[in-house]
């Protein structure tokens, strides 16, 4: 019996829409070849949003995904929107009440850099020979981002800036588990990043992680100060498997993470509810500089599609069908401009080619 499932799909601003539309393709492809099928309904967010309908996160958006069983994700902003108020902005104006509205707790932010691609990795070919994968998972509604009191007071050269860094023992063991499990399916190794040395929050996070711990014997724990891990990622970033943070140390690690595979254009995202419910995003931004002239990569929204299918669907088969065709694309020479080798054009395809090739090798 077919499976079928509800996805809201919101392309968003910039490159998204051009990258989306090979996302779609893909799932097109994966219907027939795996026995299910998808219901997308599309919606504005970001920036097209705020044009068409008066704000980031209209409400027929928010009631789309509420309808969903996952969402598909653009990316969204870019300098038109900049002048705006900053909560009224693209990316803060959607993405933080997305977040709120349907628990998005988790985030999980993978930084692979295949061994076809060891040659665009901003580290020495040495350090990096045979390509990494390592998994971040950052907890994504908690912290300095969201805790109150935080605000500007005072006037003149008396303005005082101040935010709130808060976790709870709960917030703290609810993302531990999730770190604890991802590490179980992985090689066995966690590695949770705090500053105990100087933050309270910190001092608690290590705590309730260590309790955690005790429920996964099979998971090896380590624990690292957030600048040394900074440190450790550009030195030695095989050393890492799975690594557990907060939402700030979270949001900095993953994106230095990912930098370091040579391109963001290649990184999906994840960011999970309790229970299935997810909302699924390429880790790169909008890049407006290239929209419109189909060339950008379209390989993170390919796979954050993956992902959707793997943690909210359930169909592990589907999922690894589609990064092993991602994998034998980039095997078999296929490249976009940001991943081409020193700027060669030999083997240089644009966004729709990229597509079709991987959906060849599905």
């Amino acid at each position: 019996m077919s499976q079928s499932f509800k996805v809201a799909v919101l392309p968003g601003d910039g490159i998204g829409p051009e990258v989306m539309a090979e996302a779609i393709k893909v799932l097109e492809a994966v219907q027939g070849q795996f026995n299910v099928s998808f219901e997308l309904t599309y919606a504005n967010v970001g920036g097209i949003a705020i044009d068409e309908e008066g704000q980031a996160l209209p409400e027929g958006t928010i009631e789309a995904c509420r309808a969903s069983d996952a969402v598909l994700f653009g990316s969204v902003g870019g300098p038109k929107w900049e002048n705006l108020p900053p909560d009224e902005q693209p990316e803060r104006g959607a993405l933080l009440p997305l977040r709120k509205i349907f628990g998005l707790f988790c985030n999980l932010r993978p930084a692979i850099l295949f061994p076809a691609l060891t040659g665009n990795s901003s580290l020495k070919e040495e350090i990096v020979a045979g390509g990494f994968d390592l998994l971040v998972v950052r907890e994504l509604t908690g912290g300095i981002y969201f805790a109150e009191p935080k605000g500007i007071t005072g006037e003149g050269a008396q303005r005082t800036g101040f935010d709130t860094m808060k976790y709870s023992d709960a917030e703290i063991e609810r993302i531990s588990h999730v770190g604890f499990q991802a590490a179980q399916k992985r090689s066995g190794k966690l590695c949770s990043i705090d500053k105990a040395n100087v933050l309270s929050t910190s001092v608690l996070w290590r705590e309730v992680v260590e309790r955690v711990a005790k429920q996964y014997p099979d998971v090896e724990l380590t624990h690292m100060y957030v600048d040394n891990a900074a440190m450790q990622l550009c030195r030695v970033p095989k050393q890492f498997d799975v690594i557990l943070c907060g939402n700030m140390f979270g949001d900095i690690l993953s994106d230095e993470a990912a930098m370091l595979t040579g391109s963001l254009g290649m990184l999906p995202s994840a960011s999970l509810a309790e229970g299935t419910f997810g909302l699924y995003e390429s880790s790169g931004g909008s890049a407006p500089d290239i929209a419109g002239q189909g060339i950008a990569n379209p390989i993170a929204q390919i796979l954050s599609a993956a992902m959707m299918l793997r943690f909210s669907f359930g169909l592990t088969a589907a999922a690894e069908a589609i990064e092993k065709a991602v994998e034998k694309t980039l095997n078999d020479g296929f490249r976009t401009g940001d991943i081409c080798q020193g700027g060669s054009d030999e083997n240089k395809v644009n966004t729709a080619e990229m597509g079709a090739a991987i959906i060849a090798r599905l």
